[in-house]
């Protein structure tokens, strides 16, 4: 067997274990203990968020304390419900997030999808769920 064709599978062999290292690296960065959640992304005021489930409400953020690391979900105007001054309102995502169980704070958020209003609303987990908009009772 000539030097070079000992080379190049050495090189093959080497490519494909990087690879695999990778992969496993990539795999990992999504914890175990990281779950979907769909609801109602609520941001009624700067720095408060929440997000509202089946199974209850979870605070991001709580202005001048608790703050998740990770981004929040972006909104387009379709897809956003304004509540009042700025940018306060809220929409409908789905959220991988790391939480704490207890004290229903989210640590972090892995990854977000903004979903269309509809899908929250003809959720029966989430009847009677959608948060209050007060220029809606203005009308």
């Amino acid at each position: 067997m000539s030097m070079r064709i000992v080379v190049a599978e050495w090189l093959l062999r080497f490519t494909a274990l990087a690879g695999i290292a990778v992969w496993a690296v990539t795999a990992s960065a999504v914890r175990s203990d990281a779950v979907q959640r769909c609801g109602w992304f609520d941001n009624p005021t700067p720095s408060n968020a929440w997000l509202h489930d089946g199974a209850g409400e979870w605070a991001i953020g709580i202005q001048g304390g608790h703050q998740a690391k990770g981004n929040w979900p972006r909104f387009g105007s379709a897809r956003w419900v304004p509540t009042g001054v700025g940018l306060a309102g809220y929409g409908c995502a789905c959220m991988t997030v790391i939480a704490d169980a207890q004290s229903r704070e989210v640590a972090r958020i892995v990854s977000s999808r903004v979903q269309p209003l509809s899908v929250c609303r003809k959720d029966p987990a989430l009847k009677h769920k959608e948060p209050w908009n007060p220029l809606k009772e203005r009308r």
